[in-house]
């Protein structure tokens, strides 16, 4: 059976809508962020949209592809805390410079991918912490829901009730119910202004990478690393939370920073995997069947694709649709996931409190040297483990042995 037949064999809705509502929620707050970037950059609007267009375009190629290759819900996307870090880093150096480090940056990453270090480290991670990293991570999106609940209430509660009530009846289809929910409430209420809406096609542009030490160290370095510690950890996370421990993680990381290295030129500043995205297509809301979510991550692959070819549908949906709608959406398709991260942080007795230091950490938000939390709640949580757990097992072991 050829991977067109498995992927008409697996087909199902309610993946269809996770696969849709991952490219949603993924491009909403990244592209915020961007477009502010390249605002204090003094980026031109050809080369923002050929920045939202290669990161759209490499995303949905990658996650198609590896996705496919390896049956798994593999959701590629860009790295919002890079984004982040540009708003910086933009208005200090010259675009063309800033492009160069977006190259050094994707060639360290692939160097970490090929050598297989990364993988290595993220297999001794004890998965309490993993879990609870996955869980603060998570949070913010679960704790938004009830924000924009007293923000517009109007729309919000519909939304959540229509939830529920699926949830009760069909499973499956609690996320669609929401959805589709939104829609209707957004129109009745005359917040869904489809006149804003923009689809002309984008023709990317190329810029020639320049080679400048000091963008090397104070953009690629940081980068690189924050591309590591904010998406790949928590994306690998995600997977083997949701059961996926035996998908290859050095292939997923060598993919993503080729294709950085290939489209730097273009604006793009790093694909990488997705993190919390990721967990809308690896639950159980989006299949009961784990083996079958997959579709959900090609369905994100292709409207991926769709967003990066109409990338200025982008820049306009966000006037299009109300912030609120999207937040609800976001928090209700990822309460499976952080449900599964919470059972799995507080799973295990005597690693309970270094699961919750991990959760606690990571869901405060904290930032030191322009690092976010969930790299800072995952050493948190290591120490921890290291102090109440790692050395009373050792000797645990020892005893054992010994009688």
């Amino acid at each position: 059976m050829n991977a067109w037949q498995h992927f008409k064999k697996d087909f199902s809705t309610s993946a269809f809508v996770a696969g849709l509502i991952t490219v949603l929620v993924s491009l909403t707050g990244p592209v915020a962020i961007i477009i502010s970037a390249a605002k204090v950059g003094g980026l031109s609007q050809s080369q923002l949209t050929s920045w939202i267009w290669a990161m759209s375009i490499t995303s949905g190629v990658c996650g198609l592809w590896l996705s496919i290759r390896y049956r798994t819900p593999i959701v590629c996307a860009f790295s919002t805390g890079g984004a982040a870090l540009l708003i910086d880093a933009l208005p200090q150096y010259s675009y063309n410079d800033m492009i160069g480090a977006y190259i050094f940056a994707a060639v360290l990453v692939v160097l970490l991918g090929v050598s297989g270090l990364f993988s290595r480290v993220m297999q001794h991670v004890p998965r309490s912490i993993v879990s609870g990293m996955l869980a603060g991570i998570l949070f913010v999106f679960g704790a938004h829901l009830f924000v924009a609940l007293q923000e517009a209430p109007k729309l919000v509660l519909p939304i959540i009730l229509a939830y529920l009530i699926t949830k009760r009846l069909i499973p499956r289809y609690a996320v669609l119910a929401a959805l589709l929910t939104g829609i209707v409430v957004c129109i009745v209420l005359g917040q869904l202004n489809t006149q804003v809406l923009s689809f002309s096609f984008v023709i990317p542009e190329f810029t020639m990478p320049a080679l400048s030490v000091s963008a090397l160290v104070g953009v690629g370095i940081p980068l690189a690393f924050v591309a590591l510690a904010s998406q790949y950890a928590p994306g690998v996370a995600v997977l083997q939370t949701s059961g996926y421990h035996h998908t290859p993680i050095s292939p997923l990381i060598t993919t993503t920073g080729i294709s950085t290295i290939l489209f730097a030129p273009f604006g793009l500043h790093g694909t990488t995997l997705a993190a919390i995205t990721a967990a809308i297509c690896t639950g159980a809301e989006c299949h009961p069947d784990h083996q079958r979510r997959y579709v959900a991550a090609i369905i994100c692959g292709i409207f991926y694709i769709f967003f990066g070819l109409f990338a200025t549908v982008v820049t306009t949906l966000f006037v299009a649709i109300p912030e609120t709608f999207v937040a609800s959406l976001a928090g209700l398709a990822l309460l499976g996931a952080l449900s599964s991260g919470l059972a799995g942080a507080i799973g295990q007795e005597s690693e309970r409190e270094a699961g919750v230091i991990t959760f606690l950490m990571t869901a405060s938000g904290v930032s030191f040297f322009g690092v976010g939390s969930a790299f800072w709640g995952l050493i948190a949580g290591v120490i921890a483990y290291a102090i109440l757990v790692w050395r009373r097992k050792t000797q645990n072991g020892s005893a054992s042995a010994a009688t």
